[in-house]
């Protein structure tokens, strides 16, 4: 089943996932798949619960696509439960960065290159893994939304002042995607453009 994406704008995008309960259920197995069905249908490398109006905190990142450029994530296809970033490491990259949720919409966005994180897979496995280049990156991304965070938010401050009236647009439904979206409450869109995350 193909979820719609929610876009900036809506509440679910600005929650703080819930903690999932160790315990595998056949509904949990089913909304695993239907996130990855989701994530390829609209053409992602990742997807987060939130986006799909779940306040969760699990995502989901295949980035086997990428191989041919980049050979090392020729088995990256990851299922993120409850997961921990215990350290940030490495260089702070600038790299320009998209959303499903923000359709159309790049930017330049500044993050470590390695991550130390602590996660469950779908089978409840417990991994303690260091991530590095771009699979760190996505693994960032994907996170932050499991907090509310959305990768507009770490843009340079003068940037997101200059991104403000197009996200506004964005949330009230004017962009072109090639997937359902779901819109936000219209009387609260604007509030929820950005969250402070320095």
């Amino acid at each position: 089943m193909v979820f719609p994406i929610y876009v900036i704008g809506t509440d679910v995008l600005r929650e703080d996932g819930e903690v999932l309960p160790l315990q595998k259920t056949q509904e949990l197995e089913e909304l695993i798949s239907n996130m990855f069905e989701t994530m390829d249908a609209s053409e992602g490398v990742g997807l987060a619960a939130p986006q799909i109006g779940k306040a969760l905190k699990l995502f989901v990142i295949d980035l086997s696509p990428l191989a041919e450029d980049e050979p090392e994530l020729a088995d990256f296809k990851k299922v993120f439960i409850n997961a921990k970033i215990v350290e940030y490491s490495g260089d702070q990259v600038r790299m320009n960065e998209g959303c499903l949720s923000i359709p159309g919409l790049r930017e330049d966005v500044m993050r470590h290159d390695t991550v130390h994180i602590q996660y469950y897979d779908e089978n409840f496995e417990y991994h303690d893994e260091v991530l590095t280049g771009y699979a760190a990156r996505v693994l960032q991304h994907e996170y932050d939304h499991t907090y509310g965070i959305i990768f507009t938010d770490r843009v340079a401050k003068v940037k997101r002042v200059l991104l403000r009236n197009r996200l506004k647009a964005m949330a009230a439904g004017k962009f072109n995607a090639a997937y359902r979206t779901v819109l936000g409450d219209k009387n609260r869109r604007e509030q929820l453009l950005f969250r402070n995350v320095d």
